[in-house]
């Protein structure tokens, strides 16, 4: 007879390749450390193989535990995706829903879009994780995410989409800096040099880049903010000029500053919001219905 492992001994498997550390990992798992480390011994002598190597600071997973965890992350996967299926079929958005949010969406989105969500579906269950695209993609992947509302163009592996809306990006200078600027601005008239980005990580560095015909531009060529919010207090201080997307302007990120802003004019001027989820997830019909709520609560005018 085949002894094959449990779910539970690959929970702490992927908790503690997760976590670093036994006693994060047990706590994440609600067990104690000493039941953690017993289920992983079993683990390792079912299998017979050495999967962690365990010293006083450090827990380094083997070349062979590397391989088994990242099949145990699909075994999960697939376990919860079976769970899914069943609570999909008696209520559709009823239940929990893991989304991943990425930053330069979260703080101006969800403010309008959850009041709206939770009335549509009362039974349903929306945790939230604010990540950067890369990220959020590697989670969804995982299935430590069940969809993701992200940015378009952006690769997130083998995902099925369903774009929301389209997000068109505007100037943001201080009015002392261009008193005659005009009523829209062409993307050739941007200056790259006066251009402030965010850090590497934020796919709006990239969309905002390709709105300036410029995605060429090294991120070391401008300076760098940690969130748009940061990039607006810049250019309120002259420090240069930004792009920022409708839906932060109608979030009110300029309120209490003197920066203006103008609609940026040009084929690439705009990003396209979009609800990304596995292509393999047994619950595409409800994320259908989650991205149908959100359209009408997201409309950027």
């Amino acid at each position: 007879m085949t002894f094959l492992p449990t779910l539970k001994q690959l929970q702490y498997l992927v908790a503690l390749h997760q976590t670093g550390h036994f006693g994060r990992a047990a706590a994440t798992t609600f067990v104690t450390q000493s039941t953690l480390s017993a289920g992983l011994r079993e683990l390792e002598a079912l299998l017979d193989v050495v999967l962690v190597e365990r010293t006083r600071r450090v827990v380094r997973f083997t070349p062979v535990g590397e391989r088994v965890v990242a099949k145990a992350y699909t075994i999960l996967r697939e376990a919860d995706e079976l769970a899914d299926l069943a609570r999909a079929a008696a209520k559709p958005l009823g239940g929990e829903l893991r989304l991943g949010v990425i930053p330069t969406i979260a703080p101006f989105l969800l403010p309008r879009l959850l009041p709206g969500l939770r009335a549509a579906y009362p039974d349903l269950k929306l945790f939230l994780r604010e990540e950067q695209s890369g990220p959020a993609c590697e989670a969804l992947a995982r299935g430590q995410l069940d969809a993701v509302l992200l940015a378009l163009p952006w690769a997130c592996g083998d995902v099925a989409t369903m774009p929301l809306f389209a997000d068109p990006f505007h100037l943001a200078f201080h009015p002392d800096d261009w008193p005659d600027a005009p009523a829209s601005i062409r993307a050739s008239a941007i200056d790259p040099a006066r251009l402030l980005l965010l850090e590497d990580g934020h796919c709006l560095k990239d969309h905002a880049l390709a709105a300036c015909g410029r995605p060429d531009l090294r991120a070391d060529a401008a300076i760098l903010g940690t969130s748009l919010h940061t990039l607006v207090q810049m250019v309120a201080n002259r420090l240069g000029l930004t792009l920022v997307p409708q839906m932060a302007l109608d979030a009110g990120i300029l309120t209490g500053t003197p920066v203006v802003s103008r609609p940026v004019a040009g084929p690439h001027a705009s990003r396209q919001i979009a609800l990304a989820w596995r292509a393999t997830s047994p619950r595409a019909a409800e994320f259908a219905l989650l991205g149908q709520a959100l359209m009408p609560a997201t409309g950027v005018r």
